[in-house]
C-alpha cells in the first residue's frame, strides 16, 4: 500500500505565501508523476500543477507565475510553493501521485487526504 500525507495548509492574507508538501510512503517502486489539485466549494476538482519523473512541469493558467511545483525524489515528496495568493485560490488542495509498486505492476493513482488553504483578510 501507498500513503500520501500532506501538510502546510492554513489561513493567509491576500498577497501572502504558503508552502504545501506531500510525502509518499509505502510500497513504491517508481513515481511517474506527482500533481496538486484543488477543489473549491461548489466547484469541480481542478489540476493546479504537475511534475513528472523527468522534471517536466505543468501549471494551470490561473496560477502561472505565482505557484511553483518541485520534488525531492530522495524523500518521495512533492512541494507546492504558493505566492501572491488570491481569495480565489481558497480551496482544499489534494496531492496526487501515479506510482508503480513493482516493476511489473501498473500505474495506480493515489490521493492525499487534502489540506485546506484559505486566503482571506
Amino acid at each position: 500500500q501507498v500513503q500520501l500525507v500532506e501538510s502546510g495548509g492554513g489561513l493567509v492574507q491576500p498577497g501572502g505565501s504558503l508552502a504545501l508538501s506531500c510525502a509518499a510512503s509505502g510500497s513504491i517502486f517508481s513515481i511517474w508523476a506527482m500533481d496538486w489539485y484543488r477543489q473549491a466549494p461548489g466547484k469541480q476538482r481542478e489540476l493546479v500543477a504537475a511534475i513528472n519523473s523527468g522534471g517536466g512541469t505543468y501549471y494551470a493558467d490561473s496560477v502561472k507565475g505565482r505557484f511553483t511545483i518541485s520534488t525531492d525524489n530522495a524523500k518521495n515528496t512533492v512541494y507546492l510553493q504558493m505566492n501572491k495568493l488570491k481569495p480565489e485560490d481558497t480551496a482544499v488542495y489534494y496531492c496526487n501521485a501515479k506510482i508503480r509498486s513493482s516493476d511489473s505492476s501498473p500505474l495506480y493513482d493515489y490521493w492525499g487526504q487534502g489540506t485546506q488553504v484559505t486566503v482571506s483578510s
